[in-house]
């Protein structure tokens, strides 16, 4: 009740109009005529179809609904790599994944990159940041780093655990992912201590590493797999007989790529749908707990009179795949994984909105800066999403000569062994991989197939062509995917090189041991025959690594 209470006296304080209105400050929207406070709530892999009906109906997310019903959602905001620090470079540059060359979890920008956060506090926003960052180095492994440089090998190993869950049996344990409360505990005290005794706007970002599953237990029958890890009390906010079983194509039937990446997660396997369904309450009660820290924030704000000055986006880095398309983890352009939420509310926001044109991670730095009254610089990737979820926006057909009708996503990690590039459009998503030629694309309309299982570029060459033109109009793709190509091989090298005698050994006890050490002298030598390969390497290796796929195919079906 208390709860209750506190949204609607909160949404009071939102609807109430700002005393003294006059004049008005520079921006695309018309904007404010104080400068609002902003608050930025950043979580991992958080799947954005949750935020809107029929999925959200699968479990309780209070604040979220909150914010839907008192501020703008936008249907379809997608990342701009699925995976987490390119993603978050992408974030906090503005910049698409190529431009930034985040190429996986450990390269990110340079430690020194100025970011939306530092332009703001140069024009007199107080700044505070806390938790998960991510956007110049991941904190993740050798192994995640040797399993990115060698996609392009044609051997294919698990490098993952089976997915797993864990459940905390107690009714009244709240709080598991005690690192993310006790960041969202430091984000409210310094809101309290700090921010509320401000005369200047401030800016405050919370990382949160939830719902991103946790890491197993470092031995034993599941080495490296990921756990899906909660308690009864946040179970009992999932509707189990809401939960979706997702459809499987049979695995000969998969697209190559998809079937290299379900195989080196593990999940080529049979699962019962008693198993998939608990990964997926498990996944849908860690969204709930995620939830719950958002709440913290929106609460304090309220008990501070901070609410009605203060614009609170939610987002996340990716979503979660949570099993669908025979996968778990993110690193794919499904919707489950590429989809993210992203709420705005606050301020001259309008409430209740629903937004349904196409945008992503990119447009965040640009409307930071727009809310700040900053002109925009002319190279970023993004534009701001002032125009479409502002009291003086009048229709998304004007938003039409501000963003373009599409969203790039690209993909260049672990996992996936080529290059993904992703053009989403209002009604298609085309995806395409390597150099354009020696992978097959995939067409979705997701209009009439949104649960993506029915690959239609064959059967509409004209519109697939017309995609991967205007794809490579964006970005020459297929150079871009022999850069990597490149980067991967020169960071292998020198990787190997500082390991020396001791190479064979910790090559051979990473993530993917118990596939590599059957047969340690092919996989090295299938190493070796990559870096050898010196003209026209992407195409050769690929094709190695495809007819591999396919024998493999062969000897599991």
């Amino acid at each position: 009740m208390l709860v209750l209470w506190v949204s609607v006296v909160a949404a009071t304080a939102l609807a109430a109009p700002d005393p003294g209105a006059s004049g008005q400050r520079r921006g695309a929207a018309g904007v404010w005529p104080v400068a609002p406070n902003v608050v930025l709530v950043a979580s991992d892999s958080f799947d954005g179809r949750l935020t809107f009906y029929p999925e959200s109906q699968v479990v309780k997310l209070p604040f979220i609904n909150f914010m839907k019903a008192h501020g703008t959602s936008f249907l379809n905001a997608y990342t701009n790599s699925p995976i987490c620090c390119p993603s978050r470079a992408a974030m906090w540059s503005g910049l698409f994944t190529h431009l930034t060359e985040s190429w996986n979890n450990f390269k990110g920008l340079d430690p020194n990159y100025t970011t939306w956060m530092d332009i703001m506090q140069k024009h007199g926003y107080r700044t505070q940041k806390f938790g998960k960052l991510d956007y110049t180095s991941g904190h993740h492994s050798i192994s995640n780093r040797v399993e990115a440089w060698t996609r392009d090998v044609a051997f294919l190993l698990r490098q993952e655990g089976r997915p797993m869950v864990n459940l905390i049996p107690k009714k009244t344990k709240v709080r598991i992912m005690e690192e993310d409360w006790k960041n969202t505990d430091r984000a409210v005290n310094w809101l309290r201590k700090e921010a509320s005794n401000y005369t200047q706007p401030f800016v405050l970002y919370l990382g949160l590493n939830l719902p991103h599953p946790y890491p197993s237990p470092s031995s034993g029958e599941n080495f490296g797999s990921s756990t899906f890890h909660t308690s009864l009390y946040w179970l009992k906010k999932v509707s189990y007989d809401a939960i979706k079983i997702p459809k499987w194509l049979p695995l000969s039937e998969m697209h190559p790529v998809d079937y290299y990446s379900s195989y080196t997660k593990n999940c080529t396997g049979k699962f019962t749908e008693k198993e998939i369904k608990n990964i997926r309450a498990f996944y849908y009660a860690m969204c709930a707990e995620t939830d719950a820290m958002l709440g913290e924030i929106i609460l304090a704000l309220h008990q501070l009179d901070l609410l009605q000055k203060t614009i609170v986006i939610y987002t996340s880095d990716h979503g979660e795949l949570a099993m669908e398309h025979r996968q778990f983890y993110k690193m794919s352009m499904y919707e489950a994984s590429a989809h993210v939420p992203l709420l705005i509310m606050g301020p001259r926001i309008k409430a209740n909105l629903q937004v349904s044109n196409v945008v992503s991670l990119v447009d965040i730095y640009p409307t930071m800066l727009d809310i700040a009254g900053v002109p925009l610089p002319q190279n970023l990737s993004g534009y701001s999403l002032l125009p479409l979820s502002s009291e003086t926006f009048k229709n998304e057909h004007e938003f039409r000569n501000l963003h373009p009708p599409w969203i790039l996503s690209e993909f260049h990690g672990c996992n996936v062994n080529a290059s993904t590039y992703m053009l989403r459009t209002n009604q298609w998503k085309y995806i395409a991989y390597s150099d354009g030629t020696s992978v097959l694309p995939q067409l979705f309309d997701l209009s009439s197939d949104p649960d993506e299982l029915t690959n239609i570029a064959t059967k509409f060459p004209e519109i697939t062509y017309s995609l991967d033109q205007k794809l490579r109009s964006i970005i020459n793709y297929p150079k871009v995917s022999a850069s990597v190509h490149q980067y991967n091989k020169e960071q292998f090298l020198k990787w190997r090189r500082s390991v020396g005698q001791n190479y064979s050994n910790v090559i051979g006890n990473l993530r993917w041991h118990q596939d590599w050490l059957k047969k340690p002298r092919k996989y090295e030598s299938a190493i070796d025959q990559w870096l050898n390969t010196h003209s026209n390497p992407k195409k050769k290796s690929e094709q190695k690594l495809e007819n591999n796929v396919l024998e493999q195919h062969t000897e599991i079906c």
